[in-house]
C-alpha cells in the first residue's frame, strides 16, 4: 500500500508463506538402475530397493548445485536407498544429516515389486491399462490400498509440518508420493500429478488449514545450459 497525492494505492504482492507454515521441496530421487527380470531388485520391507544409475548420480549432483544456494533447514529421505543416495551431495554441501521419514516411501506395488512394475507398464499389460484408467495403484494384486497410501502420506506431511514451523525442508522421495501429495493439496484426480521427472523439484507450503501448491516438476537445473547462477526457488 502506498499513498500518492492523498490517494491510497494497492500494489500486487508476491506470495509469502504465512507465519508458522512449512515449505516442503519434494525432490524425486535420481534415475535408478534398469530393471532386469532375471535379477529382481533387492527388497526392503517388501519394496524394491535399486541403487542409483550413473545418470541418477548426475541428477543428484545437479539437485545439490541448485539447492545449495537456498535456505534449507533440514533434509529428509525415505527408507529406500535411492533417496538417500540422491540427497547425499546436498546434505554434504549444507553440512546437514539426512533424517528418515519412512511414511514417505513409495507406494507398495504388490506382486509387481522388485522391478516387475516397469516391465508390465512397458508391455502395456491389461492391469497396467486399468491402473491408468482408474487412477489406482491397488488394481495391482497385493498393492497398497489407495486410501491407506493417501492417509500415510497425509500424516507424514502433517508430522513434518508440525515439527518444522517456519522452516524449509528438502524432502527426497518418490514419484508416486509426490503425485499423492499434490493431489491431496489440490483436490485433483489421483494421477493428475503423476510422472514427476527424476531429479525434479516440486514445492508446497503447509499450514494447519491448507496445503498450497507452489510448483510441480521443476527441472530447470537439469537442462544442458544450467549454470551455478540458476534462479533460486524463493
Amino acid at each position: 500500500m502506498t499513498t500518492l497525492e492523498g490517494r491510497t494505492e494497492y500494489r500486487q504482492t508476491s506470495f509469502r508463506p504465512s507465519a508458522g507454515s512449512t515449505e516442503l521441496l519434494l525432490i524425486r530421487h535420481g534415475e535408478s538402475i534398469p530393471a532386469d527380470p532375471c535379477r529382481p531388485f533387492p527388497l526392503v520391507a517388501g519394496q524394491g530397493d535399486p541403487e542409483l544409475a550413473p545418470q541418477g548420480r548426475w541428477h543428484a549432483e545437479r539437485v545439490a548445485e541448485r539447492l545449495a544456494i537456498e535456505r534449507i533447514d533440514a533434509v529428509y529421505v525415505t527408507t529406500l536407498r535411492r533417496t538417500a543416495q540422491t540427497a547425499a551431495p546436498l546434505a554434504a554441501r549444507l553440512g546437514l544429516t539426512a533424517h528418515v521419514e519412512g511414511d514417505l516411501r513409495e507406494v507398495h506395488l504388490g506382486i509387481w515389486e522388485g522391478g516387475l512394475f516397469r516391465k508390465m507398464v512397458a508391455e502395456d499389460h491389461p492391469v497396467a491399462q486399468r491402473m491408468h484408467a482408474e487412477e489406482r495403484w491397488d488394481v495391482i494384486p497385493g498393492a497398497e490400498p489407495a486410501a491407506n497410501f493417501a492417509e500415510r502420506v497425509r500424516k507424514a506431511v502433517e508430522r513434518l509440518a508440525d515439527e518444522h514451523p517456519d522452516q524449509r525442508l528438502a524432502v527426497f522421495t518418490h514419484g508416486g508420493v509426490i503425485g499423492q501429495v499434490l493431489s491431496l493439496a489440490s483436490g485433483s484426480r489421483p494421477f493428475a500429478f503423476s510422472g514427476a521427472d527424476n531429479g525434479s523439484i516440486s514445492h508446497i507450503v503447509v499450514t494447519r488449514e491448507s496445503w498450497v501448491v507452489r510448483r510441480f516438476n521443476d527441472t530447470a537445473h537439469l537442462a544442458p545450459t544450467t549454470s551455478r547462477s540458476a534462479a533460486p526457488l524463493s
